[in-house]
């Protein structure tokens, strides 16, 4: 090993003590452990979007929304029935698809029960064509009687109509009136939501920027209003303002704006105290600008995740709503007024049952998925991960 110290410069030549540049390496770098990035910066919501992409639950799920809401807007103009278009003499008719029908599916087949075998066998009665089978031949008080099962439009002598998802007590179309209640559910709700965001979102803004005094009034006035019933609320209203969508609105505004203030003062009282806003301040920026350009953007995600979370309950409420008596009146229609409808002759067409529970059991279904694959995708613990 040579000792350093023992060398004397002076007895270094000049041609080793005066190396060009190219001689030399630069290992500042090279065992620093930094990792070097070789793509270009994205931002928060970019890489969240990334990520949603890649969840394909809440893509599916934000799929079946989206073809909800373009059958809403666009499927009551699919046939020629209206939603209020009576007849009559085709009430309760079952379901019956072009094309479906060859293949036993929504062939318009209906079970006649406690029919006289004489009366079945007469032509005039029972066209040859109408019948599919007979079943559970028996003898009642001497009579022998059958259970027919028969194809209705034949039978009715209607074969040229057609009854997409059958009809109801007064021979209105059943699809035309699903997806009209439909349009009519998702407007309440999307409507009801965005007023309770906008309501929640100045309400808790302002509690939980100021706090002290300002925020422990603001915050007991919302418990004195959540600790008020909901039904109360909502029967109370039906009978100053009656039945309709402005009364449904406006009843699941009253409460409903108080859990999103909730969640926006929690995130002003986690940010408010963050450096970038006491720079801000001390340079003078006024409070609204301070709420809406500083604090508010940071507080987006959670936002956004419970207004998704939001909407399929509005739609249950309303449904539910309808279903106990207090929802939208004749002609007029909604999800919730279909299932009451249907639950009335649930044993005999379980049909006008069982596409408006479809329906809405796809909704929330999707909109749930689709607000979890939302929540997760905004969360900031996350970002960056593949």
């Amino acid at each position: 090993m040579i000792d350093i110290k023992a060398i004397d410069i002076d007895k270094i030549p000049n041609e080793l003590l005066d190396l060009p540049d190219s001689q030399f390496e630069d290992v500042s770098q090279a065992d620093s452990g930094d990792e070097i990035f070789k793509t270009k910066p994205i931002g928060f919501f970019k890489d969240a979007m990334i990520r949603l992409n890649k969840n394909k639950v809440s893509m599916a799920s934000l799929f079946f929304i989206l073809l909800i809401v373009f059958m809403a807007i666009f499927a009551p103009n699919f046939n020629k029935y209206t939603y209020v278009q009576q007849h009559i003499e085709l009430r309760n008719m079952p379901p019956r698809i072009p094309g479906l029908e060859k293949l036993g599916i929504a062939d318009g087949r209906k079970l006649l029960t406690l029919r006289q075998l004489s009366s079945v066998m007469n032509t005039e009665l029972f066209p040859p064509d109408c019948i599919m089978e007979i079943r559970n031949e028996r003898i009642i008080a001497g009579v022998p009687v059958v259970d027919v099962l028969v194809d209705n439009y034949a039978y009715l002598g209607v074969k040229d109509v057609y009854f997409w998802f059958g009809s109801d007590y007064l021979g209105r179309d059943l699809f035309t009136r699903l997806f009209r209640g439909a349009r009519i559910s998702l407007f309440i709700a999307f409507f009801s939501v965005l007023t309770n965001l906008v309501i929640g979102l100045i309400y808790g803004a302002v509690a939980g920027y100021y706090g002290g005094k300002t925020d422990m009034l603001l915050m007991r006035i919302a418990e004195v209003l959540d600790g008020i019933p909901y039904l109360v609320v909502i029967m109370l209203f039906m009978m100053l303002l009656g039945t309709g969508i402005l009364s449904l609105i406006i009843a699941m505004t009253i409460t409903g704006w108080i859990g999103t203030a909730r969640l926006i003062r929690a995130q002003f009282y986690r940010f408010k105290g963050r450096e970038y806003v006491l720079a801000a301040r001390t340079l003078g920026v006024p409070d609204l600008i301070l709420i809406f350009r500083h604090i508010l953007p940071n507080s987006l995600g959670p936002i956004i995740t419970r207004t998704m979370i939001a909407i399929p309950g509005a739609i249950f409420s309303e449904a539910f709503l309808a279903y106990i008596g207090l929802g939208l009146q004749a002609p007029e229609t909604s999800i919730g007024v279909m299932l009451a409808d249907g639950q009335k002759v649930l044993l005999q067409s379980p049909y006008q049952t069982f596409f408006p529970a479809v329906l809405i059991s796809v909704l929330m279904i999707s909109f749930n998925l689709f607000s979890n694959g939302l929540r997760d995708a905004l969360d900031p613990t996350k970002r960056g991960e593949d």
